[in-house]
């Protein structure tokens, strides 16, 4: 029998077959000597290190996956957030002016239904006025002089503010009162 290499370089033993082919069988391993068991275990150790990784890997891809939908879907929302004001807007605009005609009919069905999909989605709208101001809700974009009115307390809302949850999808902009200044001093 002859000796050579097969398929992937492997050692084969070809030994003639039916029709004058020779055959391929894979060849016993050579002895080992002592030196060479000391490889094995390395790659041993290298494999169970490597199993462990990849374990470790994939429960973190498993615990970070629905934060990273969440916030996936929070980036969503808020694009919608300018176009949702918008159309309040034209919705409070035409319910003024065009109450019973089918626009108004038509715009009611479109604001229901932005409306359902926050309720549905945890989207709530920020009710800031009269509420002590706060950095994580609210941006000041101006003060406003008012009796009766505690010094950072929300008067006005320029824009509303919305909560995912209990997280801040958009900071409400408002404006805040301050006590009056005393010039007759």
């Amino acid at each position: 029998p002859a000796h050579g290499l097969g398929k992937g370089g492997r050692a084969v033993k070809e030994e003639p077959g039916a029709a004058g082919q020779t055959e391929e069988r894979p060849q016993a391993a050579p002895n080992q000597d002592a030196g060479s068991v000391e490889p094995q275990k390395d790659y041993f150790d290298q494999l169970l290190k490597l199993k462990a990784e990849f374990e470790n890997y994939r429960k973190r891809t498993d615990r970070e996956k629905p934060e990273f939908y969440k916030q996936g879907k929070a980036d969503m929302l808020l694009r919608l957030l300018p176009v949702y004001d918008l159309l309040r807007k034209a919705h409070q605009e035409i319910q003024i002016s065009h109450a019973e005609t089918p626009l108004a009919k038509g715009m009611d069905m479109i604001f229901k239904e932005f409306e359902k999909l926050f309720k549905e989605e945890g989207v709530a709208v920020m009710e800031p006025v009269g509420k002590p101001y706060d950095a994580q809700r609210h941006d000041i974009l101006g003060t406003i002089e008012k009796d009766g009115a505690q010094e950072g307390e929300v008067i006005d809302v320029l824009q509303d503010g919305y909560l995912l949850g209990d997280r801040v999808l958009r900071a409400a902009r408002v404006r805040i009162a301050k006590q009056k200044t005393d010039l007759s001093r």
